[in-house]
């Protein structure tokens, strides 16, 4: 089964939705957090179910995370990539809070030929769990917000509130 709830944030409404895990668990894996207006954002499906009780503990870390008072998420999650995408995803994870890194020096630590770097940036770039798994964390070698499927704008404000980037003054 399917479930689905969409929260306000600070970068707008995130839908959040989720697949019922093995009947030993009881409960739900988060799939996807996409954004509105994101390049290949879910939608929600016929016969998925509104289930607000089924993202209590998403809702809660991700106010923690935008509060200032959660650096890592602590959640089930359950994707379908292929082995090269979840082996970039996963690397997301150990990326830490209030720091970026390269492309380039992502693609070295997972062992990924210089000629790849346009797959690892497709990989990322498909990552269905935006803001948890912190894709946004990876930038360009000269220190340029490369795509981010919620767009630049949110990449730049979720670095500044992680302290990775000074605000910018208008």
């Amino acid at each position: 089964m399917t479930v689905h709830l969409t929260i306000g944030s600070p970068l707008g409404d995130l839908l959040l939705v989720g697949e019922e895990s093995p009947p030993a668990d009881g409960g739900f894996a988060l799939a996807s957090v996409s954004m509105t207006g994101q390049e290949n954002a879910a939608v929600v499906q016929p016969g998925w179910e509104h289930a607000p009780e089924a993202f209590a503990d998403v809702v809660r870390q991700l106010g923690e995370y935008f509060d200032g008072g959660r650096e890592e998420f602590e959640l089930a999650y359950t994707t379908r990539g292929t082995a090269f995408q979840e082996r970039v995803w996963t690397a997301l994870d150990d990326i830490p809070y209030g720091t970026t890194t390269t492309y380039g020096r992502l693609a070295e630590r997972l062992g990924v030929p210089r000629g790849e770097v346009r797959a690892l940036g497709a990989a990322i770039g498909a990552n269905p769990l935006l803001v948890v798994r912190p894709c946004h964390r990876v930038i360009g070698a000269d220190g340029g917000m490369r795509g981010y499927a919620g767009g630049v704008e949110r990449k730049h404000h979720l670095l500044t509130h992680e302290g990775a980037l000074q605000p910018q003054l208008l």
